[in-house]
């Protein structure tokens, strides 16, 4: 299991560095896997892993994700080295394309490509990784530049295996997913409807002369817990909403093409509509509870180790848990505690 520490409400920003520490260290505490820190437009996804590499000692630490459109692939490699020599091998490197609205709106670069761009990316920091000179001729990365005066280098580093994972949404990036990465970072994923996602990642495995089980597939999961299943229900509305309406353009929205894929295209369409007219409350209410249940795991503790153990046999080694329902630290690490109490239930699933 792992989690994201810097989502909002509990973003360092809004709830200070020290108590998201000890945050941290309580999830280390009772066995969580790994925190991952994530970016958009508030935190970015790597300075505060080095800080809390220096304050852990087990858990691992990952990007998710390193946005690849502002970055060099080459300086993304010296990055991910550099956090790994300092968490003493505990770093892992989340990559993904992100989208138009904060790749054009907030960076200023062309988003056009990603799924090139991505590949290319994930690549160069194999070459990088695996300590040889990088020299590579792709479409929008060629190192050295051609004409200018530098030559090849190699990282400054020893060899280190650093898991690539990729936060994919998209047919084609789930397919490459499934032929290149060592993890998958899910999003907008229902066990009822796996398929959508799966059937393209076990594709691209295949393709590559691999097997699906060598993928640490992971699902983002929002969980409540609570017998007021009308009320959480209710309170997860506007967060899909802003999913839906915002996380993305008009023209280019991952998570909504994700949400059709199963079965969701005239709900998903008229949400964003609504959104993007600014009726925001609207566009909340207009989201079936049917979504909801389908993709967060909400109700009583029975009901949400019946939906945790759906995750686990369809294939999902890893639970991003996202909390945010719990209103106080407090009572977010009660419930951090309660959930993995119940995940450790959960009877063993062959494969």
């Amino acid at each position: 299991m792992y989690f994201f520490f810097n989502k909002y409400p509990f973003s360092i920003g809004k709830i200070g560095i020290e108590e998201t520490i000890e945050y941290i260290q309580f999830a280390e505490k009772i066995g969580i896997d790994s925190v991952w820190s994530a970016e958009a437009w508030s935190t970015d996804a790597v300075t505060s892993l080095a800080f809390i590499a220096a304050r852990t000692s087990k858990i691992k630490l990952g990007s998710g994700v390193m946005q690849v459109g502002p970055r060099a692939p080459s300086m993304i490699a010296m990055t991910a080295l550099s956090l790994n020599a300092l968490s003493k091998g505990r770093f892992l490197l989340g990559l993904g394309a992100s989208g138009p609205q904060v790749i054009e709106g907030l960076v200023g670069v062309p988003y056009n490509e990603p799924l090139t761009r991505l590949r290319e990316t994930v690549e160069i920091c194999r070459m990088a990784f695996a300590g040889e000179k990088i020299i590579y001729e792709g479409k929008h990365h060629v190192l050295p530049r051609p004409g200018g005066e530098g030559k090849a280098l190699r990282l400054d580093f020893a060899p280190a295996e650093i898991p690539i994972y990729l936060a994919t949404l998209g047919p084609r990036s789930l397919q490459y997913t499934g032929a290149a990465a060592d993890g998958w970072m899910g999003t907008s994923f229902s066990p009822i409807h796996a398929g959508a996602h799966l059937d393209y990642i076990a594709q691209g495995a295949e393709d590559a002369g691999r097997e699906l089980s060598q993928l640490d597939l992971g699902a983002a999961v929002t969980i409540g817990i609570s017998d007021n299943i009308e009320g959480l229900i209710a309170s997860r509305k506007p967060g899909l909403a802003f999913q839906i309406g915002a996380m993305g353009s008009a023209d280019t929205n991952f998570y909504n093409k994700a949400f059709e894929r199963a079965g969701y295209t005239e709900d998903t369409k008229a949400v964003q509509a609504l959104w993007l007219a600014g009726k925001r409350e609207k566009a909340a209410l207009r989201i079936p509870d049917a979504m909801i249940n389908e993709f967060q795991v909400l109700g009583t503790a029975e009901m949400v180790r019946a939906r945790l153990m759906s995750y686990k046999q369809v294939g999902m080694k890893s639970l991003n848990l996202r909390l945010d329902i719990a209103k106080t630290m407090k009572e977010r690490m009660a419930l951090l505690e309660q959930i993995v109490d119940i995940v450790n239930s959960l009877p063993k699933v062959g494969h």
